[in-house]
């Protein structure tokens, strides 16, 4: 199905800057018609042969040059979008993309809506709707790890699983059907427990997806570590070393990062967002009361958290009782930090470092990045699930393919069974687009950029 027939759209497809590429795209029926307007080379455009590139001007309706370009034609059916396409390369000066784009437009092009390419490639069959998100994290993804996991939604890992389970789930439907057709000559075509162990097998399938929604989720959006401690234990100077570069205030006067302060760092391919809390204690002014209270709900919403004790002190207990009341303690890891201060000692920690050397970094980044993933292995090859739509529509299928289990052991005809079936199917159908509305589509689109 062709969408948008009459309707052609232009969009910056790559930012302009100074001495870069920018590249226009214009997607529709007869673009190429249009392009030929304002282009000038040595063919029209709309008589080119597809994938094929042209050099040639743009021209303003005074004969004046706007700019050289390079100039790409697609043919429908094999473009991004699955409609006649046209990709403008100009030079990358904000002036000269502007004053192209508004050329095309007076030629009577309309400015694409936000992801309405990336739309139109979904409602034209190219791609499939957990597809066209991939289009939207893989632009972004800020770590090596996000885009391969975005690239291979973009591949089709997570669509192709979905329809191996909408495989299992239309065959039980379809051998239900026939025995519904069939009802008056009492023939069985699929057994109870023959249903019971197709559904069982889904499920499994489906929770081994759910599972991988916590890795998915530090996959794209990164691990949130908060660094808390008694004052003048060393967080910011932990926070500077591994920024390599004085971002909070170290002193020696207890209380001086009277705010949380974030920062972000990217190790092994994963992105850390650190939060140096102000000390957990009983603040002497407002605006250290302040401070207190954000690194309490940072210590709540933080995925790990790094509880740091002076080597020199010990092990503070106090801190640590009011940490594991607002923190499981699977989440803490317990840092001694200063040991280059001390000879020996019987630390109670997880691991000894030296904001100030370096000493033990390296074991405390692999400690950090073992509790983030729960030491799971996860390979390119695994089909990982990253996006809360995604995860919910699978909650939804587990569901009703749990009360579909109940349904038979409670008796009931396969009438009611099927209906159970029917809903996880279109849960599954909704991630990969088979049932769709136009409140999901604008939902999911308008996060893309204008060009994509």
């Amino acid at each position: 199905m062709q969408v948008f027939s009459e309707d052609i759209i232009v969009a910056l497809a790559t930012p302009a800057g100074e001495g870069a590429i920018s590249v226009i795209r214009v997607s529709g029926e007869n673009c190429a018609n249009l392009v030929d307007k304002v282009f000038r080379g040595s063919i029209k455009l709309s008589d080119a042969k597809p994938n094929t590139i042209h050099y040639g001007k743009i021209i303003a309706p005074n004969n004046l040059v706007i700019d050289d370009v390079l100039v790409s034609v697609f043919r429908a059916p094999h473009s991004y979008t699955g409609e006649d396409s046209v990709e403008i390369s100009t030079h990358g000066n904000p002036l000269i993309v502007e004053k192209v784009i508004s050329e095309l437009v007076a030629s009577g092009a309309r400015p694409a809506e936000p992801g309405e390419f990336s739309k139109r490639a979904f409602l034209n069959g190219r791609i499939d709707l957990a597809q066209a998100e991939a289009v939207a994290e893989i632009i972004s993804a800020r770590t090596e790890a996000s885009l391969r996991g975005a690239r291979n939604q973009l591949n089709g890992m997570l669509s192709e699983k979905v329809n191996l389970l909408r495989e299992n789930l239309l065959e039980i439907l379809s051998l239900e059907e026939l025995e519904l057709d069939f009802a008056e000559e009492d023939l069985e075509f699929i057994s109870n427990d023959e249903i019971i162990s197709k559904i069982n097998l889904t499920i499994e399938e489906i929770t081994k997806l759910l599972d991988s929604y916590k890795f998915g989720r530090i996959l794209r959006d990164g691990i949130n570590v908060a660094i808390v401690g008694k004052p003048n234990v060393g967080k910011s100077s932990l926070l500077n070393y591994l920024l390599k570069e004085s971002r909070a205030i170290v002193s020696e006067t207890p209380g001086t990062t009277r705010d949380v302060i974030r920062e972000e760092i990217k190790i092994d391919g994963f992105l850390y967002r650190l939060f140096d809390t102000a000390g957990i204690r009983i603040a002497e002014d407002d605006v250290e009361q302040e401070g207190v209270l954000r690194s309490r709900e940072a210590i709540a919403q933080a995925d790990l958290v790094l509880f740091i004790n002076d080597s020199t002190l010990g092990f503070d207990e106090d801190i640590f009782d009011s940490l594991i009341k607002i923190k499981d303690k699977s989440k803490i890891i317990v840092v001694s930090n200063k040991v280059d201060l001390v000879s020996s000692g019987n630390f109670n920690s997880d691991v000894l470092i030296s904001a100030k050397t370096g000493e033990g970094i390296d074991e405390l980044f692999r400690i950090l990045k073992n509790r983030a993933i729960d030491s799971k292995s996860y390979s390119e090859k695994t089909t990982i699930v990253s996006n809360i739509r995604h995860f919910s529509a699978l909650k939804k299928a587990v569901n009703a393919l749990a009360a579909a289990k109940e349904t038979i052991s409670s008796g009931l005809t396969q009438e009611f069974v099927a209906l159970d079936i029917r809903e996880a199917l279109e849960a599954l159908n909704e991630i990969i687009g088979i049932v769709t509305t136009d409140d999901m589509l604008n939902n999911i689109f308008d996060k893309f950029c204008i060009g994509k």
